[in-house]
């Protein structure tokens, strides 16, 4: 896919007026077994430009460690790490029991969320996922690929500080189209096709800064801001072209969701393919872009090549 291919795709305005598929999304537009959704906008072209980003040398790890957030969110459980000392004392082996794929840091996968009435990204029905041989739309996909490209930060909860206004971590803050514009107007930041968009809530600077009677309250009545869950927010992406989406709340859009508003989730990541990102840490990388001015860097992630799997662990780096 060239820059010039990226003009001719339908806008948001015209996939809402489809009738050969659900309204909004881009279903058949890569080829009716696609697999990758908007990680096809991460040309090879794009993946050479966003390597000569890298000036300094900088890495900063996006990915929480494994066993926060403790107690673990959604009712999904905290994963036990089991270590085997070798017969003589000559080594260890390891594993893991409980390891929720979206228990930390993590992407949704494109069978996370669905549409009720449409089924998944691209047709898939719910008995074509499987976790085995012919299973549909798994991240293994985008871990055979790689999600690699220009990344993009806008400190959204830096920004609504500087004017007076800080989001409330532990509220339902609807993060509109309004916000982000502005915010990449104050860093002069440029949202270009095919990044890959980081955006900083402050949510996780809460819940890092949190003690454990909090983190535990937390658990029980999770409240936390996010993208607005609005077509106009979802035609918003899809008009940039943004290949991945990844933030640093629970559930990108605010939590609990407001039907009134609709899901993000089901507009985002079953109807566009967008791989939609949670509980990425991006502290250290919004501090150092504050400090030189520096907003973009190479973003990579390698997620699991686990056949079927429904969510991975990013273990994504932003490189400066």
């Amino acid at each position: 896919m060239s820059d010039q291919d990226f003009e001719h795709l339908p806008s948001y305005a015209e996939l809402s007026a489809r009738e050969d598929a659900p309204k909004g999304s881009n279903w058949g537009l890569f080829g009716t077994d696609d697999h990758l959704g908007t990680v096809n906008f991460l040309t090879a072209e794009k993946v050479r430009d966003a390597a000569a980003l890298v000036r300094h040398g900088k890495v900063f790890a996006l990915n929480l460690p494994l066993h926060l957030p403790s107690p673990a969110l959604f009712n999904r459980k905290n994963p036990q790490h089991h270590i085997i000392r070798f017969e003589g004392g000559g080594g260890h082996d390891d594993y893991l029991d409980q390891l929720y794929l979206h228990g930390s840091t993590h992407w949704d996968g494109l069978t996370h969320i669905g549409s009720p009435r449409h089924g998944f990204y691209n047709s898939v029905r719910p008995d074509q996922v499987t976790g085995e041989e012919g299973t549909r739309n798994g991240v293994e996909h985008w871990a055979q690929r790689g999600i690699v490209g220009r990344g993009v930060l806008l400190d959204v909860a830096r920004y609504m500080e500087s004017q007076g206004k800080p989001i409330d971590p532990w509220s339902s803050y609807a993060i509109k189209v309004e916000a982000l514009e502005a915010t990449a107007r104050a860093q002069g930041a440029e949202v270009k096709p095919a990044d890959i968009l980081l955006v900083r809530t402050g949510w996780l600077n809460f819940y890092l800064a949190a003690d454990q009677a909090t983190r535990e309250q937390v658990a029980e009545d999770l409240r936390s801001p996010g993208l607005e869950g609005s077509m106009e927010m979802a035609g918003w992406l899809w008009d940039h072209r943004i290949a991945a989406l990844g933030t640093d709340c629970p559930a990108v859009e605010p939590w609990p969701w407001d039907p009134s508003v609709g899901v993000l989730h089901v507009r985002v990541l079953c109807y566009l393919g967008m791989p939609i990102g949670e509980m990425f840490d991006l502290e250290a990388l919004a501090e150092d872009c504050a400090r030189d001015g520096t907003y973009e860097c190479m973003f990579t992630s390698a997620p699991l090549n686990l056949l079927g799997g429904v969510g991975s662990p990013p273990n994504a780096l932003a490189i400066k």
